[in-house]
């Protein structure tokens, strides 16, 4: 009955995942949270935080280099951030990068002789790399296996291309996009925060994943030790 209710009471049963940088906590519910255990909410809302950090990201880089986001063509810094979101949602990358995926993007958006939107292909790439991962999903149910080995092996690639994109020059010495900053007027390292905010919940992530596999193994051995048959339907 109570399905029942919440199935008739939802109007989608597989809401897209919202990354809005000023959601925090948990979400709305909707009928397809039935279908996910509470491990699930946990990879779920980890995804949803981890976009929206990248969305944040993208803000941040376009304000130091607007240049790049009037590369796009669009009339304004927020049209261009919501294009980059929308290309996202629906895993069709920027025209300039078309083909590439994962971490092919993120070593076109690091090289020195790009030439579009270099901001829209870096985080694009890295909002890929970080799905794909994930087994190309966003949000999880009982019945998805994902690898820890993936996704840890996706929060190296962040630290490598905060690291390539803090070191990586052009022809002329110049960054390829400027970002963490250290001045005698101030000190931005904003960036870099943001960075190990994605990194640290990769790697939460990936440590849940391994301790949640163990967890089958360990619990199949309980049961059969104490001679508890294990449910058929």
């Amino acid at each position: 009955m109570l399905t029942a209710h919440l199935l008739a009471g939802c109007g989608s049963t597989h809401p897209s995942l919202p990354f809005d940088p000023s959601m925090r906590g948990t979400e709305d519910l909707s009928s397809d949270q039935v279908a996910q255990t509470d491990f699930n909410r946990t990879l779920t809302i980890a995804m949803r935080d981890n976009l929206s950090s990248l969305v944040n990201l993208m803000g941040k880089l376009y304000r130091r280099n607007p240049r790049e986001w009037r590369k796009s063509g669009k009339g304004s810094l927020e049209e261009a951030i919501a294009a980059v979101r929308l290309s996202i949602e629906s895993r069709t990358p920027p025209p300039s990068v078309a083909g590439l995926r994962d971490i092919q993007l993120l070593a076109a958006a690091l090289d020195p002789n790009y030439a579009g939107d270099r901001v829209a292909a870096f985080v694009y790439g890295m909002a890929d790399t970080i799905i794909a991962a994930h087994d190309g999903k966003t949000r999880f149910y009982a019945f998805d296996l994902l690898s820890a080995d993936h996704v840890y092996n996706a929060a190296r690639n962040v630290e490598a291309a905060a690291w390539l994109l803090a070191t990586r020059r052009d022809a002329a010495g110049q960054p390829l996009l400027l970002a963490n900053e250290m001045t005698e007027r101030g000190v931005n390292l904003s960036f870099e925060r943001e960075f190990g905010a994605l990194i640290g919940r990769l790697d939460l992530v990936a440590n849940l994943l391994g301790e949640n596999t163990r967890r089958i193994g360990i619990n199949y051995a309980q049961n059969f030790m104490f001679f508890r048959f294990l449910p058929v339907r």
